[in-house]
């Protein structure tokens, strides 16, 4: 082979080396550019990860919503629970009201005798309006004797004393032990005041005389709707 012929050769087969170079240096480069592309996956990857987080916070919030909600609720229950406070408190204010001088008419009369050792207080409701006789009455029977008359605790009744219209309530009271004696005081009309009001009731008790009263030994019941055997003995 001549020269001009191996020269030929040479310069094709260095041309196809070249071409191969080439070649393979841009596959390279391919390659570091599919693996620069990686990260950029991994990065939509890591988006997508945490879309599903935004969502979860999203829901997270509609959970604090909920939350809201129900302590929304719990205030509307405590609202219901101040409303129901204050029914109570209206049922309270519209409980009956205490009987007062202005209501009712006392009179007295003379239990058993002689020796009349007893009366009997009646108190009738002359207004339009139920009302109570609470506790016992106030009596004094003396000017010289300032201090109200003792109350017996046994007569208390078990339940409150309603009056309704044109309804009496009742007191047993105690004048003395009976008989003659040096401390009775011969009485013709005594004051007394209720439960709950200042207003001072007189009541006549000229008749037949008047009472003999020891300020010593006088008692007074509670207010009954009726005279109770026992627990009004005394």
């Amino acid at each position: 082979m001549n020269a001009s012929r191996r020269t030929a050769l040479f310069s094709v087969a260095a041309s196809a080396a070249l071409a191969l170079s080439l070649s393979a240096c841009q596959s390279g480069e391919g390659a570091k550019a599919e693996g620069a592309a990686a990260p950029v996956a991994k990065n939509s990857a890591s988006a997508a990860a945490s879309a599903p987080a935004a969502a979860a916070t999203t829901t997270g919030t509609g959970a604090d919503t909920g939350t809201n909600t129900g302590a929304g609720a719990g205030a509307a229950v405590g609202t219901a629970h101040k409303s129901n406070s204050g029914s109570a408190g209206a049922k309270k204010g519209t409980t009956t009201p205490l009987c007062r001088a202005q209501d009712v008419k006392v009179s007295s009369e003379r239990q058993d005798g002689p020796p009349y050792t007893h009366i009997i207080l009646t108190a009738r409701n002359t207004s339009n309006h139920r009302c109570e006789m609470a506790g016992f009455p106030h009596i004094q029977f003396l000017e010289s004797h300032k201090q109200d008359v003792p109350s017996v605790a046994k007569s208390k009744p078990a339940v409150p004393t309603v009056l309704n219209p044109g309804d009496p309530a009742f007191v047993l009271v105690k004048l003395s032990d009976g008989g003659v004696h040096e401390d009775n005081e011969v009485v013709n009309a005594f004051q007394l005041i209720l439960e709950g009001d200042s207003t001072v009731i007189a009541v006549d008790s000229s008749a037949g005389g008047g009472l003999a009263v020891d300020p010593a030994k006088t008692l007074t019941g509670y207010w009954t709707t009726e005279l109770r055997n026992g627990a009004d003995d005394f």
